[in-house]
């Protein structure tokens, strides 16, 4: 029978092909999914997918490459069709895994303990000693419950025969779980019915063990809770999305290192509230930065003393301080032998041939079959992008043999194998399947019973057919790995079934100082692109409608905009090109006041606390940030003056949009007010710089000014409904700057902010606002009256005042940033209050 499906599909004669069997047949494992896609039609594919992508774009699915420009948050690669594996291989694959983990885990005892596989000959010193991932400060040390593995993955592929080999150990911080995780609940998603019909294994236990076997291992005293935190590089960090994932999932506060601290040899976590004890850090930190008084001077990422609290015992780290060790693929030659010693047991999974060059057999074997070998950096911190000989000219090899033969301890060759390959959806052909080559990352977690594996893990694909090496950062995508039960399948959710009086929580939890600042600076952005939208669309619209012509409320837009650093200096009439100027405003990122640079500022503040916002809030974020890219782009095609008009149109939208989350969906927590002061902070600064600005050039005949001002503080509709008649200076001074019932006017935002204020000075001890408060006493002292008899000079009283008070809601920021974000004590306060 004729199978459109397999149209394209090539069976390769080296190849194992994880769906088609020798003689084509599909493998019983397969054949319900192959039907399914049989039977679906082009239409019902081409929702699926758009589903899946969809799904990934809205939820920030992303996996960041360095120096790649397209690589920041460049989205989640995922091909939608799964890899399925029967319950009776994956029986196989668990316990060979698992026995890795324990096998891995006993070594790291050993090389940093009693060094019998040293002193045996098991292991050769120089790759011990020889790389820089042996970390001498580690000597010694033993961890609670001697587990320095507590999370595990390693690479494997399929030989052309059917075997599965390990080819890559992670041991260090290995990353995948929480993409994993991700593309299990999308995928189950595309195909729910099948999902359901193949009983596939649930990964909801796998973390659950997780948790409980760092909780276990936890250094706490009585019946005190341990605090578990997840500690990550940043957001610039390729797998940031999974740190803020894992840590939202699993219930862990997500820190940088600057938010820890160490004090006689504990850890705390820097809170608000104050200092909080940390029993256990999940780090996604390698080894040598986690602490630069130790291990790595110029880190700026890691914890300082963290070493010593190690050796005290006052705190756990999964995975222990110098597990990256054993990230050398130079190891595996010699694991066989390991597991005998330390185990006692075969070694159940092979790992792919290799060949450690420091070795004189083994280089010897290299120079005798260099084009049948692949060679590879011996460690992790060399970045050798593996060397296919055989693809290299007789000269290229022996420039390869020849740096070889002068850094052997540097060189490891491995056998080439022939990948497996799987299906793919094709996304540029109806109803048809290609095959790419496959690889699985199987994970494993330390719990109190011994090693637990991930029925699964995360599927990757090679970019093209014959692709050797699977990258995500090479351009792979991803897929689910679905594990099939025999028997019933476990509903089991990390969600809690009921909560008791002891579970009640009615505050943010351990706020770090870094996200509350972060969410400060969250409001601050906020209302900042806001304004600098609104000011270019304003500015923007008044040259559409003069066609051109430096009117006086154009040249007052072109002043303020000046005056803010929106765009540079536009003093005098004759300065030319101010539309160019303007659009270049709107998109340019290296102009520091910039529309551009401030929506950047925004993204930045929002990804460093990601695990505060609703994934609608984010979603929303993530079209702002894919709007930009794309207006971006278009600019560079020279787009015109309506295009720049419509993208700030939906900037706007946006901007309201995130203000409506802001209010309605985060809970009034302490870092929610402190998102709220910054909002408020900002808009006072800008409305009374705006206003000032007007007022020292007041032209009282000039109503288009006045109207502009008016959508400046977007008050025109407030002022029209009241008054029903052009803009005056009185009725326009009242409303923008003391009427405290308009949420854009000068009094409105000193209202909010002293209450705010107050909350904070009295629950955290904020430092009191004098110098505000100061300020809006001498705003409240300018009597109305006088923009009737002489407007003049209300106007300039006026405009010194609103100065004043810019200045004093900077120096409030300033105040407050000292307090809370930089921990300064009384008498550094005091010195830099001078």
């Amino acid at each position: 029978m004729a199978r459109p499906l397999l149209a394209l599909y090539p069976q390769h004669p080296h190849r194992y092909d994880e769906m088609l069997a020798s003689d084509g047949g599909v493998r019983p494992h397969w054949q319900h999914l192959f039907s399914h896609l049989d039977a679906a039609t082009p239409e019902e594919m081409r929702q699926r997918l758009n589903f899946a992508d969809r799904r990934i774009l809205e939820n920030g699915v992303a996996y960041n490459v360095y120096a790649d420009p397209d690589g920041t948050d460049r989205p989640w690669a995922l091909d939608p069709l799964p890899l399925i594996i029967p319950s009776a291989e994956w029986a196989q694959i668990e316990a060979a895994v698992a026995q890795r983990a324990r096998l891995l885990n006993a070594i790291l005892g050993d090389l940093y303990g009693s060094r019998r596989l040293l002193g045996e000959g098991l292991l050769p010193p120089a790759l011990v000693y020889g790389q820089h991932g042996y970390l001498w400060p580690c000597q010694g040390l033993r961890p609670p419950g001697d587990v320095w593995l507590h999370q595990y993955a390693v690479d494997l592929a399929r030989s052309p025969d059917g075997r599965w080999w390990a080819i890559a150990d992670r041991t260090q911080a290995p990353s995948g779980a929480g993409y994993a995780l991700e593309n299990r609940l999308i995928v189950s998603r595309v195909f729910p019915q099948l999902f359901r019909d193949l009983r596939v294994q649930h990964l909801a236990d796998f973390f659950r063990r997780q948790r409980e076997g760092l909780a276990a291992l936890a250094p706490v005293a009585g019946d005190e809770q341990p605090r578990i935190v997840l500690l990550t590089p940043g957001p610039y960090n390729e797998t940031y999305f999974e740190h803020v994932y894992l840590a939202r999932y699993l219930g862990f506060p997500l820190v940088e290192g600057q938010d820890l601290t160490v004090r006689d040899d504990v850890v705390y976590l820097k809170t608000l509230s104050g200092l909080q004890r940390v029993h256990v850090i999940l780090r996604r930190l390698d080894d040598d930065y986690c602490d630069p008084l130790e291990l790595r001077g110029e880190s700026a990422l890691g914890v300082p003393g963290l070493l010593n609290a190690v050796r005290a015992g006052r705190v756990l780290v999964a995975n222990a301080l110098g597990s990256g060790l054993l990230g050398s693929g130079a190891l595996m030659g010699f694991l066989p032998g390991a597991c005998e010693r330390l185990l006692g047991e075969t070694l159940a999974m092979p790992s792919v041939a290799t060949w450690w060059c420091g070795e004189r057999s083994a280089l010897d074997y290299v120079r005798k079959h260099l084009p049948q070998l692949v060679i590879k950096g011996a460690y992790p911190t060399q970045r050798l992008a593996p060397v296919f000989a055989g693809e290299l000219s007789a000269a290229e090899r022996g420039e390869l043999l020849r740096r070889i033969e002068a850094r052997p301890h540097a060189y490891v060759a491995q056998e080439v194998i022939e990948l497996a390959q799987a299906p793919i959806w094709s996304r540029s052909h109806e109803r048809r399947l290609l095959a790419r080559p496959v690889g699985l990352r199987v994970h494993a977690v330390a719990t109190p019973d011994g090693y637990a594996v991930m029925p699964g893990g995360l599927a990757r694909v090679g970019a093209a057919v014959n692709e050797r090496v699977i990258s995500m950062q090479r351009g792979g995508a991803s897929k689910d790995a679905w594990v099939l039960s025999d028997g019933p399948v476990s509903e089991f959710s990390l969600l809690k079934p009921s909560l008791g009086v002891r579970d009640l929580v009615r505050t943010g939890g351990a706020l770090s100082s870094r996200a509350v600042e972060n969410l400060f600076w969250l409001g601050r952005y906020a209302e900042r692109f806001d304004a600098c939208a609104r000011l270019l669309r304003v500015a923007l619209a008044r040259l559409v409608d003069t066609s051109g012509e430096r009117t006086p409320a154009v040249t007052g837009l072109l002043r303020l905009a000046s005056t803010l650093g929106v765009i540079p200096d536009a003093a005098g009439d004759s300065w030319p090109g101010d539309e160019q100027v303007l659009l270049q405003a709107v998109s340019d990122p290296c102009l520091g006041g910039g529309l551009s640079c401030a929506i950047r500022a925004l993204l930045r503040a929002a990804g460093q606390v990601r695990e505060r916002l609703s994934q609608d809030h984010w979603q929303v974020l993530s079209r702002l940030q894919r709007d930009l890219q794309t207006f971006a782009q278009a600019r560079q095609g020279a787009s015109g003056l309506g295009e720049s008009l419509a993208f700030l149109d939906g900037v706007l939208a946006i901007s309201a949009s995130l203000s409506g989350f802001a209010m309605d969906n985060m809970t009034r927590d302490d870092g929610w007010r402190f998102l709220m002061v910054g909002r408020r902070i900002e808009r006072l600064i800008f409305l009374s710089r705006m206003l000032a600005d007007f007022l020292c050039h007041l032209d009282g005949s000039d109503r288009e000014s006045m109207e502009g001002l008016l959508e400046l503080a977007d008050s025109i509709i407030t002022y029209r409904s009241r008054y029903s008649r052009p803009p005056e200076l009185l009725p326009l001074v009242d409303l923008l700057v003391f009427d405290a019932s308009n949420p854009h006017a000068v009094a409105g935002q000193i209202e909010v902010l002293t209450r705010y204020l107050e909350r904070l000075q009295r629950e955290l001890g904020s430092p009191p606002a004098t110098l505000l408060t100061q300020a809006v006493k001498s705003l409240q002292g300018i009597p109305l009256l006088g923009f009737e008899r002489t407007p003049q000079a209300a106007a300039q009283q006026l405009a010194a005042s609103l100065e004043q008070l810019a200045d004093a809601a900077a120096g409030l920021s300033d105040a407050l940033v000292m307090r809370h974000f930089m921990h300064s004590d009384e008498q550094a306060r005091s010195t830099l209050a001078l």
